[in-house]
């Protein structure tokens, strides 16, 4: 049962702040999805053509591609094919009007997590994007970056240094703040609210314990990643 409470929770973050690479050369179209992918996750980084969408890959940390399959620049099927070769493990979802049996069948060996037909109906849609995500915990692959060069595994529930190579021991209750801080990072979260997720009694918790907690925390994720909110409380700052 924890190992399922666990996992479902590990799910829940990354579902929320998955960034994802759109690439559509329809105007029209790739605005009006790119709106409906917004409801669903944390950013989305949405391009015209390939060669955008190669600028994308090098320079943001992208875990899910979403390509429409007829592109004026190059077919998507030859450049996931390119892809591949060196993201092997990303999910990958195809967008076409077409049903043709030759595109269907080019199209699975490619190891796509889904291929939908337009128009797009939502809830399939995000059921792709929670399958594409499912992907991302079978892989053990979901990482949140900090600005001191360190990264959290959230499903192993490990914190990496990228300049030593190591990984930094973060105690339960460190891990416990570090994902609540994460699954809100789109707001200031106060002190009473840490407090009653953390300690099954918040008031015997003193407003320095609490300071203690996340001064042990911000030496091993970087000051500036916990912003104090001066009479607020605190907000985590993703790279």
């Amino acid at each position: 049962m924890e190992n399922y409470t666990n996992n479902k929770k590990s799910f829940k973050i990354i579902k929320e702040h998955l960034n994802i690479l759109y690439i559509e050369d329809e105007k029209n179209i790739r605005i009006k999805l790119k709106e409906a992918l917004e409801l669903i996750v944390s950013s989305v980084y949405d391009c015209e053509n390939t060669e955008q969408a190669k600028h994308i890959l090098n320079n943001k940390r992208i875990d899910i591609i979403i390509s429409d399959i007829n592109l004026k620049d190059e077919n998507a099927l030859e450049f996931i094919k390119n892809i591949r070769k060196n993201y092997v493990t990303i999910p990958i979802i195809l967008l076409s009007a077409y049903t043709e049996k030759n595109y269907l069948l080019e199209a699975t060996k490619l190891k796509l997590v889904d291929y939908l037909v337009k128009p797009i109906d939502f809830k399939i849609l995000n059921n792709a994007i929670e399958n594409a995500a499912q992907e991302l915990i079978d892989y053990g692959n979901y990482i949140v970056d900090f600005e001191n060069n360190t990264s959290y595994n959230v499903l192993h529930k490990k914190l990496l240094s990228k300049d030593s190579n190591k990984e930094l021991t973060l105690t339960a209750k460190e891990i416990e703040l570090l994902e609540y801080l994460i699954s809100n990072s789109n707001r200031v979260l106060s002190h009473d609210e840490i407090k009653n997720k953390l300690w099954i009694d918040a008031y015997e918790i003193t407003d320095s314990a609490l300071k203690n907690l996340i001064n042990k925390l911000r030496k091993k994720v970087g000051k500036e990643s916990i912003k104090n909110i001066s009479g607020v409380g605190f907000k985590i700052e993703l790279s």
